[in-house]
């Protein structure tokens, strides 16, 4: 006789489904938030490295990060959110044979959309810096730069899908193990290879991008050899694949719409940086400088979106909406607090962080600016950003999306009038500050109003699942 029994939760799963919510998400998100500091401090040595290559590499790394961040904020975060959805979903409805075959659809769409990363930069790469403003020396620094980053983007996304995988079944610390070993063999290998040393030559910015991509080779190497591992809730098969519309969906629903809330983060960036332009390479090493503080608080504000991701993805796979609800304004509250204090350090004194890249006058200034104008607002940056990785566990990202459209139109024609209404740099980062407050207001709305559930409705009432 044939039993009709759901298989056993495992205890990673039972954690996310029984455990207290806040101490569950701290004990998740605290690898996390140490890894991505790891990781971000590893950036802005490199930053630093180039500083010292002079004003026209730093500004020519300015004008590609907001496309390496693109990539990384839509592999990790867009796709890699839609891949630990998934897989958290599907562990939560006790699916596991279903899971474990998530695990290569997921190297297959990675391997996709890094493939079509490199082909658009490599191709297209000098309109596109220059249609940001780059000119001269730091156009060539940025194409040098650019080109060897993107050449190796399948890695990037390899990594970052291989480690979303693992954080779906609850696992952050292997991700963080991985990533931390990884930034403290990064640092030196970049000083390496930028500057040289005996008998290796420098090879200047170049070397940063080729340190950068060895970093992603060894680390998928270390992921892959966990998931053929005992240790692995989920196993990576090597043969007998076969691929299957129904998976490869739940991910591409849930990634494809992160993705384009990512192209409007960055585009937001991008098209400021093009805005700043006018105003010469020094003011656009100043902004992009400055700027790399508010893609600091994505990895920060990542420490408690993956394990949210997780724990909200499990919750509704099992039909536990309230906990799922609790989890997300919990993790709000926490990102909330965390990224106003940031903003707030950084518009009290914006030149601790700016000395540290750089001493030209014009870029002190124009970074100074955006600090003190857009740092008070960061704190509606990370609630709605902790809002839109919940929101990806729930599989529900059309508000998320609409918050992040409505932040690049108020911040692209925003600045655009402000520039030529004659208000400057104020008026463009002024408009930056007003996006940022209505991307963090549109996504609480949403969420509180019931938008994971049905239509949105005052005062919010989610009805029971179905039986």
């Amino acid at each position: 006789m044939q039993s009709n029994q759901a298989p056993a939760l495992n205890p990673r799963t039972r954690m996310l489904l029984e455990a207290p919510i806040l101490p569950t998400l701290l004990r998740l998100g605290a690898p996390n938030v140490l890894v991505m500091l790891a990781q971000a401090g590893v950036g802005l040595i490199e930053t630093y490295f180039v500083g010292k290559l002079g004003t026209d590499a730093l500004a020519g790394m300015a004008l590609v990060f907001p496309l390496v961040m693109l990539m990384q904020m839509t592999s990790a975060g867009a796709m890699g959110g839609g891949i630990a959805s998934a897989v958290a979903r599907t562990l939560g409805a006790r699916r596991t044979d279903d899971a474990n075959a998530l695990v290569p659809h997921a190297l297959a769409i990675a391997v996709g959309f890094g493939l079509i990363f490199m082909g658009v930069l490599l191709a297209f790469g000098r309109p596109l810096y220059q249609s940001m403003g780059g000119r001269g020396a730091a156009l060539e620094a940025a194409l040098v730069y650019s080109n060897w980053v993107f050449a190796g983007a399948t890695l990037v996304w390899i990594f970052n899908s291989l480690a979303a995988v693992i954080r779906g079944t609850g696992n952050m610390l292997l991700p963080a193990v991985v990533t931390t070993v990884g930034a403290v063999v990064l640092v030196p290998l970049s000083a390496l290879l930028i500057f040289g040393w005996g008998p290796l030559p420098g090879l200047g910015i170049a070397g940063g991008a080729l340190a950068l991509l060895a970093y992603y080779l060894l680390g998928s190497l270390a992921l892959v050899a966990y998931l053929r591992s005992r240790r692995s809730l989920l196993t990576l098969p090597l043969r007998g694949v076969q691929y299957r519309w129904a998976l490869f969906r739940p991910i591409l629903a849930v990634g494809l719409a992160g993705a384009v809330s990512t192209v409007a983060t960055n585009l937001t960036i991008a098209i400021t940086t093009a805005l700043v332009g006018g105003f010469g390479s020094a003011a656009i090493a100043g902004y992009g400088t400055a700027s790399r503080l508010e893609y600091l608080l994505v990895p920060l504000v990542f420490g408690f979106g993956a394990p949210l991701v997780a724990m909200v993805g499990t919750s509704i796979g099992a039909g536990q909406r309230d906990r799922a609800l609790k989890a997300a304004w919990m993790g709000a509250g926490l990102s909330l607090a965390m990224t106003e204090a940031i903003g707030l350090a950084a518009a009290a004194f914006p030149q601790a962080w700016l000395s540290l890249f750089g001493t030209d006058p014009a870029m002190l200034q124009a970074g100074t600016t955006y600090l003190r104008t857009v740092g008070p607002t960061y704190g509606f940056f990370g609630m709605g950003l902790v809002l839109y990785f919940a929101s990806q566990g729930a599989g529900r990202l059309k508000w998320p999306v609409t918050a992040n459209i409505v932040r690049l139109t108020v911040a692209a024609l925003g600045g655009w009038a402000a520039l030529h209404a004659g208000g400057g740099l104020g008026g463009v980062f002024a408009a930056q500050a007003v996006a940022l407050v209505l991307y963090g207001g549109v996504n609480a709305a949403a969420v509180a109003a019931g938008a994971w559930f049905g239509p949105l409705a005052w005062p919010r009432r989610v009805a029971a699942p179905a039986s």
